[in-house]
């Protein structure tokens, strides 16, 4: 069974919410979906709200899928969710990241994504305008 990897496409007054990375040294600087590992016995919308609270101090609302699977090294897969902020949830914070960044959709191809994130560029953008794809 592959490891999958789980990715919050969280949008807020048509943005999206990225994270710049601040390790591993190959790849910080560069931006991600807040997210991560999918833990023995977890849900992937479970996962999703833990690295959320991990990642961001935030709680989110975890809908439908976004995009396709991209496979990644090593047999893991990730997958992308459409997600929003609670209610209750607090504004969020960097705490295991360099920086948040809410993007408009112009502002998407003009940041530097890790690379499955970037094959996931058209999925965003279609999620951020309401119509997630699958």
């Amino acid at each position: 069974m592959n490891t999958v990897i789980v990715g919050a496409a969280i949008v807020r007054g048509g943005e999206l919410l990225a994270q710049q990375r601040d390790w591993p040294a190959a790849h910080a600087g560069q931006w991600e979906l807040p997210g991560g590992r999918v833990e023995p016995g977890e849900s992937e919308p479970e996962a999703l709200r833990r690295e959320c609270q991990e990642e961001l101090d935030a709680d989110i609302e975890v809908t439908d899928r976004v995009g396709e699977d991209v496979a990644l090294p090593g047999g893991k897969v990730l997958r992308i969710y459409a997600a929003s902020l609670t209610s209750g949830s607090g504004e969020p914070r960097a705490v295991e990241h360099r920086a948040l960044r809410w993007l408009s959709a112009e502002d998407l191809d003009e940041v530097d994504w890790l690379p499955a994130d970037r094959i996931l560029i058209p999925a965003m953008r279609a999620c951020m305008r309401g119509n997630p794809l699958r």
